[in-house]
């Protein structure tokens, strides 16, 4: 039986390979609420590394991943109460580096997990053993399920009610969470229609199952959905907002459903929202029995578990395609180190992303094994 270790008091523990976890540590704080992720947050240098209490985890960050919702958080638009400093960051995947007693019945040092929480964009991060996710090993492709293969899962599980044989749109779809919302719309034998802004992006949506992509940047999109899809889209995975919410709502069929996981055309406006047509949404409902409904993540965590166990077997059966995007192919290569979420989250907003937007953190850790 392993001896259970009590690290949670002491000031000095060893990592798992040896070497002294550092009494400092980076870590990215908003300082100031702004929707400019490079005005709102500052990259502190020697933050002290936490330490985790009887039933936590002190978790040595290996990848983060990049969230649109990252401005709305630095905006302060979630929690109108929360004013800064505050941590930023809402996944990580990494190491066990220390941990509490009453975590240290189901962890141990050395062991592979994710987990969803505010304050992963540092090096270190305190994450509650119940919170957190084993893994079989360290990999960016699982940080893709965390929050974007979770959202597209039981967003269409919960509101989509999808049928053998329906059109489905996906807005964004070449993006962290639409690929996820094709391939399982796919799997649900459905008809899938994909909008991109490249035909490199296009091409990725038809590996992994898209019947018609729509690049919207040499294509009209509202011509060619009427002209293709004249009964309509029974369903609308919609994250972009704005003029792309319009024509969606406008594409839908007879008792078709739009499901709104975010409208990321309005997060970097001051208000947060891009504007809509709204005002004949009640008359453009009634007339075809349609539904708009919105999701977000956290009101959905009870069955956020059973979600990600089910995303993590389909992947490990290799029925499940997790692209990450390290962003190698931009300007100033690839996003290693905390320093480049401020690119990463530029590379987002100018839609260069396919697939899941992920930063690697890498540690100078002097190993004594």
């Amino acid at each position: 039986s392993r001896p259970i270790l009590d690290m949670s008091y002491s000031r000095q523990f060893l990592d798992f390979q040896g070497s002294s976890i550092p009494s400092s540590m980076k870590k990215l704080v908003v300082t100031k609420l702004s929707q400019n992720f490079r005005e709102a947050v500052t990259l502190q240098q020697d933050s002290p590394v936490p330490l985790p209490g009887d039933g936590d985890l002190l978790v040595r960050n290996r990848f983060v991943g990049i969230n649109a919702s990252d401005i709305n958080y630095s905006a302060g638009r979630y929690d109108a109460s929360v004013k800064p400093p505050f941590d930023i960051g809402f996944e990580g995947v990494g190491e066990v580096v220390a941990l509490g007693l009453s975590a240290s019945a189901d962890y141990s040092v050395g062991q592979a997990v994710a987990y969803v929480k505010a304050g992963s964009f540092a090096e270190y991060t305190v994450v509650p053993a119940r919170q957190a996710v084993p893994l079989p090993s360290v990999k960016p492709e699982f940080l893709t399920l965390m929050v974007s293969g979770a959202t597209a899962y039981l967003s269409l599980k919960e509101l989509g009610d999808l049928s053998e044989g329906e059109k489905v749109l996906v807005t964004a779809a070449a993006g962290g969470t639409g690929q996820f919302a094709v391939q399982l719309a796919k799997k649900a034998k459905c008809h899938v229609i994909g909008t991109c802004s490249s035909d490199e992006k296009g091409g990725f949506l038809k590996s992994i199952g898209c019947d018609r992509t729509i690049n919207y940047k040499t294509e009209n999109v509202e011509s060619v959905l009427r002209k293709d899809y004249p009964e309509g889209v029974d369903v609308v995975y919609e994250s972009v907002g704005g003029k792309m919410f319009d024509l969606a709502l406008n594409a839908l069929a007879i008792k078709g459903r739009l499901i709104v996981i975010g409208f990321i055309a309005g997060y970097q406006n001051p208000t947060g929202l891009p504007p809509v047509k709204a005002e004949l949404l009640p008359a453009k409902l009634l007339k075809k029995s349609a539904s708009v409904r919105g999701f977000f993540l956290n009101h959905y965590l009870s069955d956020y578990k059973m979600a990600l166990q089910h995303l993590l077997k389909m992947y490990e059966r290799g029925d499940l395609v997790c692209e990450v995007d390290f962003g190698d192919m931009s300007p100033e290569g690839k996003f290693t180190g905390l320093e480049s979420v401020f690119r990463a989250v530029d590379y987002m907003y100018m839609g260069k992303n396919i697939g899941k937007i992920v930063v690697e953190l890498p540690h100078s850790v002097n190993s004594k094994l």
